[in-house]
């Protein structure tokens, strides 16, 4: 098999993630992340809630000590019949606390409807705040979001999240790694454009009126008439783009998450990420040509690389050149993990690990995107959550709090 266009997708996409993107924000500066102190929105921060147990408690008391004013700042949790106490722990936490409104769905709806039914509720709101129910907030989280919003064509503003649990063992540490470079470097090239195509459902602030506007879209998502209900954040964000809106990216605004501990559920996080790749990355062909052209073409590269990839394995290990492509991914497996240890320096060891922690992704990528990228593409029609099953705790808050870093934005971008 002749593999030189794939080594060419390869390096299109290694190109543009590793060196244009960082290339151009360091040209650019503060041009790509201007703020407005000035604006003061009524804001309501929605959560989507399934199964988290105790964790609720801690999101919603992290979030009442937001650095934002009390009068303008409304939470909204949104309970998807949980099948725990997920939604006695909201009631509790909401005791005391007028600005804190819990609703319950009628039946198990999905995330992106529960988000849905939360935005109707908070009537009075300019700006939503976007959480996960199983992250704690940095206290200047929102305020951070907010002062993004510089004009009326930025419709959603996104912050990035910290592995609490990242020296739990070999795997969390690996995780700790690829999350810095994926909130570090990979969104570099989309930032400096205002086309970031994915914001995390960890935390993202939207503009109301844009996610009414697009309400119609969200609600009707579905394949061959099964309803979808992962990747939300994904297909949300590609919608925005759409509709010719911006979406920005700051390093500010930040919270906290658990990386999965056992190979099960990093494997089965994996399969979701690859099926939200599939699905949106196919549906956004269709429109892609209106995005900027150094983003279209990093569009189609990382899709087409994403699909040809996995037979490019599978193709080594029938021809007995696997080493070979192993040997590849060490080596830049490797590298990255030197950039990493040397971007990581000045940080004190608890808010890092070694990187060659990072060398069992060399192994773990070719395996993954051999395996689930078939996988995905046979079962894109999944209904579920499929973001846990049974309660688990959440992150201490208070040590989470511990590990608040004095300058989050000086650690490189993510």
């Amino acid at each position: 098999m002749e593999l030189f266009p794939i080594h060419l997708l390869f390096i299109v996409v290694l190109m543009n993630r590793y060196i244009l993107g960082p290339f151009l924000r360091r040209v650019r500066g503060r041009s790509i992340d201007q703020v407005d102190e000035a604006y003061r929105p009524r804001v309501a921060i929605v959560i989507p809630l399934f199964n988290e147990g105790q964790g609720i408690f801690q999101a919603v008391r992290s979030l009442l000590e937001q650095d934002y004013p009390r009068e303008l700042l409304q939470i909204v949790v949104v309970d998807d019949c949980s099948k725990d106490d997920s939604y006695a722990w909201a009631m509790k936490a909401a005791e005391g606390h007028p600005n804190v409104l819990v609703m319950r769905n009628p039946e198990n709806l999905g995330k992106r409807k529960g988000i849905n039914r939360g935005v109707k509720a908070a009537v009075d709101a300019e700006i939503i705040v976007s959480v996960d129910s199983d992250v704690i907030v940095d206290r200047a989280a929102v305020r951070h979001l907010v002062r993004r919003f510089t004009h009326s064509r930025i419709a959603a503003v996104g912050g990035r999240t910290y592995v609490t649990n990242r020296h739990q063992n070999w795997l969390t540490r690996m995780v700790e790694i690829k999350f810095h470079f994926a909130q570090q470097w990979l969104k570099d090239l989309e930032r400096s454009f205002r086309q970031v195509m994915c914001l995390s459902g960890c935390l993202t602030a939207y503009r109301r009126d844009v996610l009414l506007e697009l309400e119609p879209i969200l609600e009707a998502r579905s394949i061959a008439g099964v309803p979808i209900k992962y990747g939300e954040d994904r297909f949300l964000t590609r919608q925005i783009v759409k509709h010719d809106y911006e979406t920005v990216y700051t390093l500010d605004a930040f919270c906290f998450t658990a990386a999965p501990a056992t190979l099960a559920g990093y494997f089965s996080q994996q399969l979701r990420w690859r099926r939200s790749n599939l699905v949106d990355l196919l549906g956004g062909l269709s429109h892609a040509w209106r995005l900027h052209p150094v983003i279209t073409i990093h569009y189609v590269s990382q899709l087409a690389l994403l699909l040809a990839y996995p037979v490019v394995i599978v193709h080594n290990v029938l021809t007995g050149e696997f080493l070979d492509i192993l040997a590849f991914h060490f080596l830049v497996i490797g590298l990255l993990g030197i950039i990493y240890r040397l971007e990581t320096r000045h940080l004190p060891e608890e808010r890092r690990v070694h990187g060659a922690c990072f060398l069992p992704m060399a192994l773990l990528m070719p395996v993954t995107y051999a395996l689930f990228t078939p996988l995905a593409l046979l079962t894109l029609d999944s209904g579920s959550w499929e973001t846990r099953g049974s309660p688990s705790a959440a992150p201490s808050p208070v040590a989470n709090r511990g590990e608040l870093p004095t300058d989050p934005a000086g650690e490189g971008s993510p």
